[in-house]
Protein backbone atom coordinates (compact mmCIF):
# COMPACT_ATOMS: atom_id res chain seq x y z
CA UNK A 1 0.00 0.00 0.00
CA UNK A 2 1.26 3.59 -0.94
CA UNK A 3 1.79 5.94 1.67
CA UNK A 4 -0.02 8.34 -1.25
CA UNK A 5 -3.43 9.69 -1.02
CA UNK A 6 -5.32 11.99 -3.11
CA UNK A 7 -5.43 14.50 -0.62
CA UNK A 8 -1.71 15.31 -0.93
CA UNK A 9 -0.58 18.51 -1.91
CA UNK A 10 -2.91 20.19 -0.75
CA UNK A 11 -2.23 23.75 0.43
CA UNK A 12 -5.59 24.83 2.27
CA UNK A 13 -6.99 22.07 4.07
CA UNK A 14 -6.54 21.17 7.39
CA UNK A 15 -5.50 24.47 8.74
CA UNK A 16 -5.98 28.40 8.74
CA UNK A 17 -6.67 29.92 5.78
CA UNK A 18 -7.12 33.54 4.97
CA UNK A 19 -9.60 34.79 2.12
CA UNK A 20 -7.83 35.96 -0.84
CA UNK A 21 -7.52 39.50 -1.78
CA UNK A 22 -9.77 38.67 -5.02
CA UNK A 23 -11.35 35.63 -6.84
CA UNK A 24 -7.74 36.24 -9.30
CA UNK A 25 -5.76 35.44 -6.28
CA UNK A 26 -7.69 32.30 -5.09
CA UNK A 27 -6.63 29.18 -5.47
CA UNK A 28 -8.92 26.39 -6.74
CA UNK A 29 -7.86 23.01 -5.94
CA UNK A 30 -9.10 19.69 -7.22
CA UNK A 31 -8.43 16.23 -6.02
CA UNK A 32 -8.90 12.56 -8.06
CA UNK A 33 -12.02 11.64 -8.19
CA UNK A 34 -12.14 8.44 -6.30
CA UNK A 35 -15.23 6.85 -8.05
CA UNK A 36 -14.46 8.49 -11.50
CA UNK A 37 -16.24 5.48 -12.84
CA UNK A 38 -19.85 5.65 -11.36
CA UNK A 39 -22.01 8.80 -12.89
CA UNK A 40 -23.20 11.06 -10.26
CA UNK A 41 -23.81 14.73 -9.19
CA UNK A 42 -22.25 17.03 -6.84
CA UNK A 43 -24.44 20.15 -5.36
CA UNK A 44 -22.86 23.37 -3.50
CA UNK A 45 -25.62 25.65 -2.34
CA UNK A 46 -24.02 28.97 -1.53
CA UNK A 47 -27.22 31.28 0.13
CA UNK A 48 -24.93 33.73 1.28
CA UNK A 49 -22.80 34.62 -1.52
CA UNK A 50 -21.70 38.60 -1.38
CA UNK A 51 -20.00 40.75 -4.14
CA UNK A 52 -19.57 44.54 -4.20
CA UNK A 53 -21.32 46.42 -7.07
CA UNK A 54 -18.29 47.67 -9.27
CA UNK A 55 -19.85 51.34 -9.59
CA UNK A 56 -21.24 52.34 -6.10
CA UNK A 57 -19.28 49.75 -3.67
CA UNK A 58 -22.40 48.50 -2.44
CA UNK A 59 -22.85 45.06 -1.52
CA UNK A 60 -24.84 42.53 -3.76
CA UNK A 61 -26.23 39.43 -2.25
CA UNK A 62 -26.63 36.21 -4.14
CA UNK A 63 -27.76 32.69 -3.95
CA UNK A 64 -25.79 31.01 -5.66
CA UNK A 65 -26.34 26.80 -6.50
CA UNK A 66 -23.63 25.19 -8.33
CA UNK A 67 -24.13 21.28 -9.89
CA UNK A 68 -21.38 18.96 -11.68
CA UNK A 69 -20.88 15.60 -12.75
CA UNK A 70 -17.29 15.11 -12.28
CA UNK A 71 -15.04 13.54 -14.22
CA UNK A 72 -11.61 12.57 -13.47
CA UNK A 73 -11.55 15.57 -10.65
CA UNK A 74 -13.38 17.00 -7.74
CA UNK A 75 -13.46 20.22 -6.44
CA UNK A 76 -11.56 20.37 -3.00
CA UNK A 77 -14.68 22.30 -0.92
CA UNK A 78 -11.99 24.16 1.25
CA UNK A 79 -10.38 25.90 -1.72
CA UNK A 80 -14.09 26.46 -3.16
CA UNK A 81 -15.32 28.12 0.10
CA UNK A 82 -12.29 30.15 -0.19
CA UNK A 83 -12.99 30.97 -3.91
CA UNK A 84 -16.29 32.25 -3.37
CA UNK A 85 -15.46 34.17 0.00
CA UNK A 86 -12.50 36.04 -1.82
CA UNK A 87 -15.84 37.50 -3.92
CA UNK A 88 -16.59 39.61 -0.44
CA UNK A 89 -14.95 42.56 -1.49
CA UNK A 90 -14.53 42.24 -5.45
CA UNK A 91 -16.46 44.87 -7.39
CA UNK A 92 -18.27 42.70 -10.69
CA UNK A 93 -21.75 42.95 -11.97
CA UNK A 94 -23.84 39.58 -11.03
CA UNK A 95 -23.38 38.28 -14.67
CA UNK A 96 -19.72 38.07 -14.44
CA UNK A 97 -19.21 37.13 -10.77
CA UNK A 98 -21.29 34.21 -11.75
CA UNK A 99 -19.67 33.48 -15.24
CA UNK A 100 -16.08 33.72 -13.76
CA UNK A 101 -17.44 30.98 -11.18
CA UNK A 102 -18.67 28.56 -14.01
CA UNK A 103 -15.31 28.98 -15.84
CA UNK A 104 -12.80 28.71 -13.10
CA UNK A 105 -14.51 25.78 -12.22
CA UNK A 106 -14.56 24.33 -15.42
CA UNK A 107 -10.45 25.37 -15.86
CA UNK A 108 -9.58 23.65 -12.62
CA UNK A 109 -11.64 20.15 -12.79
CA UNK A 110 -12.71 19.50 -16.30
CA UNK A 111 -16.20 18.12 -14.89
CA UNK A 112 -18.45 15.80 -17.56
CA UNK A 113 -20.98 18.52 -16.83
CA UNK A 114 -21.28 22.15 -14.66
CA UNK A 115 -24.23 24.35 -14.43
CA UNK A 116 -24.48 27.08 -11.69
CA UNK A 117 -27.43 29.20 -10.99
CA UNK A 118 -26.96 32.78 -9.60
CA UNK A 119 -29.91 33.85 -7.94
CA UNK A 120 -29.25 37.74 -7.48
CA UNK A 121 -31.31 39.62 -4.58
CA UNK A 122 -32.49 43.13 -6.04
CA UNK A 123 -30.54 45.92 -7.17
CA UNK A 124 -32.76 49.02 -7.97
CA UNK A 125 -35.68 46.74 -7.61
CA UNK A 126 -34.96 44.20 -10.00
CA UNK A 127 -33.34 40.73 -9.04
CA UNK A 128 -31.33 39.51 -11.56
CA UNK A 129 -30.81 35.68 -12.24
CA UNK A 130 -27.68 34.26 -14.34
CA UNK A 131 -27.50 30.86 -15.60
CA UNK A 132 -24.65 29.04 -17.46
CA UNK A 133 -24.27 25.42 -18.20
CA UNK A 134 -21.02 23.40 -19.86
CA UNK A 135 -23.44 21.11 -22.37
CA UNK A 136 -26.57 19.03 -21.87
CA UNK A 137 -27.20 16.98 -18.79
CA UNK A 138 -25.84 13.74 -18.71
CA UNK A 139 -28.72 11.45 -19.65
CA UNK A 140 -27.92 8.27 -17.07
CA UNK A 141 -27.40 11.21 -13.96
CA UNK A 142 -30.27 12.16 -11.42
CA UNK A 143 -29.94 16.02 -11.76
CA UNK A 144 -32.72 17.46 -9.49
CA UNK A 145 -34.08 20.92 -9.87
CA UNK A 146 -32.49 23.74 -8.65
CA UNK A 147 -35.35 24.61 -6.13
CA UNK A 148 -34.47 28.31 -5.67
CA UNK A 149 -37.69 30.51 -6.07
CA UNK A 150 -38.26 32.68 -8.70
CA UNK A 151 -37.63 36.42 -6.53
CA UNK A 152 -41.04 36.43 -3.61
CA UNK A 153 -38.21 37.73 -0.96
CA UNK A 154 -35.93 34.52 -2.17
CA UNK A 155 -37.77 32.58 0.86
Amino acid sequence: MSDKTIYEGLSQLGGSSALPDSPEKAVLERVVNPQKDTPYLVRFTVPEFTSLCPITGAPDFAHIMIDYVPGEFLVESKSLKLFLGSFRNHGAFHEDCTITIAKRLTECMAPTWLRIGGYWFPRGGIPIDVFYQTGKPPEDVWIPEQGVAPYRGRG
